[in-house]
């Protein structure tokens, strides 16, 4: 998830988004920002696999499709588009911490995809309140993780710099794709299993 969260590529859009505001507003943006994809972290997590069971969908066809949109946004990532930002939404107005910072760019698709893979490995699992403590406890440092690296965004990017952001991410996206790969894998041997059994 720190992957997909990405604090890195986050910093220097949400100092665009919030260059004109106070220190004090900026922090707020950001302690929302995080709060808020923290929250939607936990609506999926806890609440997927009833939308799955509503939708009718089984757990391994979740895991390939959400696999595809984490290699699609893994590749992305690895190699964009010249002159282009993947997630760098234009400024909104009023209130940007919940969209587009805490939705999409925060928590995109890729993140549904992989907290939906994360629920159907509790639903899998008998001892189903161990990996659940285990990934929320994830979620949450996750979270902490980058609401600490936004806190500190000016003086990041300032050392980093645009060079050392862009190859953080091409990294980062080449193990978004490898984790997309995994859940593929995993999906399609699930169906097979399920097609035999």
């Amino acid at each position: 998830m720190l992957a997909l969260v990405n604090p890195l590529e986050a910093m220097p859009i949400f100092l665009g988004l919030t260059g004109k505001m106070s220190r004090a507003e900026q922090l707020g943006v950001a302690k929302r920002g995080c709060l808020y994809a923290l929250a939607l972290m936990f609506f999926f997590l806890i609440f997927g696999p009833l939308l799955m069971r509503a939708f009718e969908v089984p757990l391994s066809m979740i895991r390939v499709v959400g696999g595809i949109v984490l290699m699609k946004i893994g590749f992305e990532l690895f190699t964009p588009t010249p002159g282009e930002s993947i997630t760098s939404p234009p400024p909104g107005e009023g209130d940007v911490a919940f969209a587009p910072f805490a939705m999409p760019l925060m928590f995109g698709p890729g993140g549904i995809a992989a907290i939906l893979g994360l629920a159907s490995t509790i639903h899998a699992d008998k001892q189903k309140l161990e990996p659940f403590l285990a990934i929320a406890a994830a979620l949450v440092l996750t979270m902490g993780i980058t609401y600490l690296a936004l806190v500190r965004a000016n003086t990041i990017v300032k050392y980093v710099g645009a060079a050392g952001i862009d190859a953080a991410t091409r990294i980062i996206g080449f193990f978004v794709a490898a984790m997309g790969g995994g859940l593929v894998f995993h999906g399609v041997m699930e169906a097979i299993k399920s097609a035999n059994g």
